[in-house]
């Protein structure tokens, strides 16, 4: 089974998120966290297939996550779907790394086509990095 760490601080979404992918018939398991810092931590010790983020985390950007995550040697696919949808906010998503920006809820009819692509590119595993600048990530 596909595991998909989401990282957004409404519980809302991420409630909607297993909805729609279970509508989908997306064999997956949703593992939630509500910030960059606990998000780190899992992807640091746990495999994982695909992560879907938030622009704005209460501790840090989600740019600023997938940088983070990019530099330290993570190649797991990193998925935006927030509601932040100015052209700035998608550039900065993709200069850091993003491997899609979708917008809430103006996208949601390809949201699980969207997951489905990246899963089927992903290669699920942890990564090991190669520093751990998790007080640089507050």
């Amino acid at each position: 089974m596909r595991r998909i760490l989401t990282i957004d601080d409404d519980t809302n979404t991420t409630d909607w998120m297993r909805v729609i992918l279970r509508a989908s018939k997306i064999k997956c398991h949703l593992t939630s966290v509500t910030n960059g810092r606990q998000a780190f931590r899992l992807l640091n010790s746990q495999p994982f297939d695909l992560c879907i983020l938030e622009y704005a985390l209460p501790d840090m950007t989600g740019v600023q996550f997938c940088t983070l995550m990019r530099q330290m040697g993570c190649r797991v696919p990193m998925m935006f779907f927030s509601a932040m949808n100015r052209t700035v906010d998608r550039e900065k998503a993709a200069a850091a790394g993003a491997n899609a920006y979708l917008a809430k809820p103006e996208d949601l009819a390809i949201f699980s086509e969207t997951v489905a692509r990246l899963l089927n590119g992903a290669n699920p595993g942890v990564f090991s990095p190669r520093a751990v600048p998790l007080a640089q990530a507050a």
